[in-house]
């Protein structure tokens, strides 16, 4: 059977407003069971940046939305607390990039497992039926993510 061409009904605000509390309550949660330490939400950020290749400052300060000043500081931070360390860029020597130290990589590591396990043991006391109605809305979440 054809699909219609009716436009579909604009979601009320009050429904939009519901589920960005939701979302916005989740994702709070989520950094709180991180159980990061020292590790700030914005380093956290930056580490994640960070975990597939070394990059220069003004490279994270785009990817981030951030002043190249800003994305400096925060730099220079997590490297006097070892999160980070400079290293010579391989074909212009002018810039500097910026790469995860061990360090770095096993906060960011522990990190990412003590939300996953925290999710996990939620997603368990869910029932069948809300576990099932989460996990169909992820291709959902993610085509809103990357709209």
């Amino acid at each position: 059977m054809p699909q219609s061409s009716k436009p579909l009904p604009k979601p009320k605000e009050s429904d939009v407003a519901e589920l960005m509390a939701a979302m916005g309550q989740l994702i709070r949660r989520l950094r709180a069971e991180a159980k990061s330490g020292e590790i700030s939400w914005s380093q956290m950020a930056i580490m994640a940046r960070l975990d597939g290749s070394p990059l220069t400052t003004a490279d994270l300060a785009r990817a981030e939305n951030m002043k190249p000043q800003s994305m400096g500081a925060a730099l220079a931070q997590m490297e006097e607390e070892g999160l980070v360390k400079r290293q010579a860029h391989p074909t212009d020597g002018r810039q500097i990039l910026f790469a995860l130290t061990a360090a770095g990589i096993e906060g960011r590591y522990r990190s990412r497992l003590a939300k996953r396990e925290w999710m996990l043991a939620s997603i368990a006391r869910l029932d069948r039926g809300d576990q099932q109605k989460l996990l169909a809305a992820i291709p959902v979440i993610k085509r809103l993510a990357e709209s």
